[in-house]
C-alpha cells in the first residue's frame, strides 16, 4: 500500500470520512491535523512532529500508547480464535474478563453485559432497566432523570438522556422518557450563593423531579461522577450520595456513567464508591476498559436486579438486546491486558500520586486574565476561557479563543480538545511530573499567546481583561 502525500491525507478524509461531529457547514474544507504514530503519552503528526495527547485520545489511552504486549495479546487471541457468537456460546478470555471486572466493581454489581463502547452501554443499562419494569408490572415507570451538560452518548436511547445543549438541536430524541436537571457546575451558582447552598439547592432539584414527574413514573437518575465532556464539571462534595439516598428513597435506580471516569482515571478501578461514597445499581463503562486499544463498553447490573426478573420471576421474558460483537474476544484480550499492566505497573497508585502535582498546575492557570475556571479531579482539567458562564452573547468570541489556544499549543507541541473555549484534557495515566509540568507550561503559555493576539487585534475581551 503506497504512503500518502499530505495533500491526498486531506483530500480523501474531506471527500469520503464523515467525522463525529462534523460542522455541516465547512464539511469537506477542513484541514485537520493526521495522527499517524503514537508512543507513551504522544502522537506523531503526517510531517514527523511528535506532540503531547492531552485529551488521551478520547479520554481512554490510560496505559499509553506504543505497547507491544498489547498488540502480541490482541494478535495471539485473533490468531487462535478471531470471534464466537455470544447468542449461543461463551469463551474463556470473555468469562475471564467478566469475573475480572466483577471482581473490581463495588457491592453486587456482578453481571456484566459486553457491549461496543459507552453509547450502547448507556443505551443498554436503560433498555435492561426498561424491561425489568415491564416483568415487574410497571410499564408505566420509563422517565430517566438526566442533568444538563451530561453526555452519554450517540445511540437514539443515550442520546436522548444526553444534556448538551447544541448537541440537541437538530436531532429528534425521545422527549417522553428523559427530564433534565439544571447545570451542577459550582462556577455558575450566583455570587451571593455559597456551594453549599448551591450544593442543596441541586440535590432539591432531584427529588423536586421525582415528585413532580411522580415516582412511579420515574425509572432511573443517570449521572457522570464527574460530567466529562460537558466540560469536566466536578459537582460539589457530598451531592452524589445525597442523590443516591434519594434514589433509593423514591425506588429509583442510579446509573453511574463511568465511561470515563473508570479504569484509573481517578485512581481506582471504579470511582463510584471509592471517591464518591455510592453504589449504583448500574455502573457503564467503555474506553480505558481497553485503553482504547479496541472498542468495547459495558453495563454492569446489579445481582439485586437480575434476580428480581430471572428465574421464576421471569415470566418466560427474553433479555433481547445485544450485540454481535458482546464480549468480543480480541477486545476481551485486550481488556484483560489492559488490567494486568494497570496492576502490574501501578498505575492507579501512580494517579493518586501525580494528582496533586496535576491539580496544582491547573489551579495555578486561573491566574492568567484569559482564565474564567479552572477545574477538575485525578487526570481530569478543564480550563474555562469563557467570558461570562451565565451570558448568551459571547459564544462567537468563545469559539474564536479556544481555536486560538487550540493552534498555539499544537505548534507548541501539545493536542487539546477544545470544546468551544474550554480547553479539556485527560493525558493518558502513565504520565510522568516532568511531562506534566511540560504540558501545563505549553498550555498556559498557548493561553498567553492568545491573549496577546486578541490584544493586538482589538477583539472584544472578556471584563477582567479591559
Amino acid at each position: 500500500m503506497k504512503t500518502l502525500t499530505n495533500q491526498e491525507i486531506n483530500s480523501w478524509d474531506n471527500a469520503h470520512f464523515l467525522h463525529p461531529w462534523e460542522g455541516m457547514a465547512d464539511h469537506g474544507q477542513l484541514e485537520r491535523t493526521s495522527i499517524e504514530a503514537a508512543n507513551g503519552i504522544y502522537v506523531t503528526d503526517q510531517t514527523g512532529r511528535r506532540l503531547i495527547d492531552g485529551p488521551g485520545g478520547m479520554w481512554c489511552v490510560q496505559i499509553g500508547y506504543g505497547r507491544s504486549e498489547m498488540g502480541e495479546a490482541m494478535s495471539e487471541q485473533a490468531r487462535q480464535m478471531a470471534y464466537f457468537s455470544p447468542f449461543s456460546n461463551t469463551s474463556s478470555v470473555s468469562a475471564r474478563l467478566a469475573r475480572e471486572i466483577a471482581d473490581r466493581t463495588p457491592g453486587d454489581l456482578n453481571h456484566v453485559l459486553f457491549t461496543t463502547g459507552g453509547s450502547t452501554a448507556v443505551d443498554s443499562a436503560i433498555r435492561f432497566i426498561h424491561f425489568r419494569n415491564n416483568i415487574l408490572g410497571r410499564p408505566e415507570k420509563k422517565i430517566v432523570i438526566s442533568r444538563q451538560k451530561a453526555y452519554h452518548g450517540s445511540t437514539y436511547l443515550s442520546a436522548s438522556v444526553s444534556g448538551k445543549e447544541r448537541d440537541r438541536l437538530w436531532f429528534d430524541k425521545a422527549d417522553e422518557l428523559a427530564h433534565f436537571l439544571p447545570n451542577v457546575n459550582p462556577w455558575t451558582r450566583p455570587a451571593d450563593m455559597s456551594v453549599e447552598a448551591f450544593c442543596d439547592a441541586r440535590v432539591a432539584d432531584l427529588e423536586t423531579a421525582i415528585t413532580t414527574l411522580g415516582a412511579d413514573n420515574v425509572a432511573a437518575f443517570i449521572a457522570e461522577p464527574i460530567l466529562a465532556s460537558g466540560g469536566v464539571i466536578v459537582p460539589p462534595q457530598g451531592y452524589q450520595r445525597r442523590c443516591l439516598d434519594i434514589c433509593r428513597s423514591h425506588d429509583v435506580l442510579y446509573i453511574s456513567d463511568e465511561v470515563v471516569t473508570g479504569f484509573g482515571r481517578l485512581g481506582h478501578w471504579f470511582a463510584s464508591e471509592a471517591v464518591f461514597d455510592i453504589v449504583p445499581d448500574i455502573i457503564t463503562c467503555a474506553k480505558g476498559m481497553t485503553s482504547g486499544y479496541v472498542p468495547m463498553g459495558a453495563a454492569i447490573l446489579s445481582d439485586r436486579l437480575v434476580n428480581e426478573i430471572s428465574g421464576k420471576n421471569a415470566r418466560g421474558a427474553t433479555f433481547s438486546n445485544g450485540f454481535t460483537y458482546s464480549g468480543h474476544p480480541v477486545g476481551a484480550a485486550a481488556a484483560l491486558k489492559n488490567i494486568e499492566i494497570i496492576e502490574r505497573e501501578g498505575i492507579n497508585e501512580h494517579v493518586r500520586e501525580i494528582t496533586p502535582l496535576f491539580q496544582e498546575r491547573l489551579r495555578a492557570l486561573g491566574e492568567l486574565p484569559l482564565v474564567g475556571d479552572t477545574r477538575g479531579m485525578g487526570l481530569m482539567g478543564c480550563v474555562d476561557c469563557s467570558a461570562d458562564p451565565n451570558a448568551s452573547d459571547t459564544l462567537a468570541l468563545d469559539f474564536a479563543i479556544g481555536g486560538r489556544i487550540d493552534a498555539h499549543c499544537q505548534e507548541l507541541g501539545l493536542i487539546l480538545r477544545p470544546i468551544v473555549s474550554m480547553c479539556v484534557f485527560s493525558p493518558p495515566l502513565v504520565i510522568t511530573e516532568g511531562q506534566c509540568n511540560q504540558m501545563f507550561d505549553i498550555l498556559a503559555e498557548g493561553i498567553r499567546r492568545t491573549t496577546d493576539d486578541m490584544v493586538r487585534e482589538g477583539a472584544r475581551l472578556p471584563d477582567r481583561m479591559r
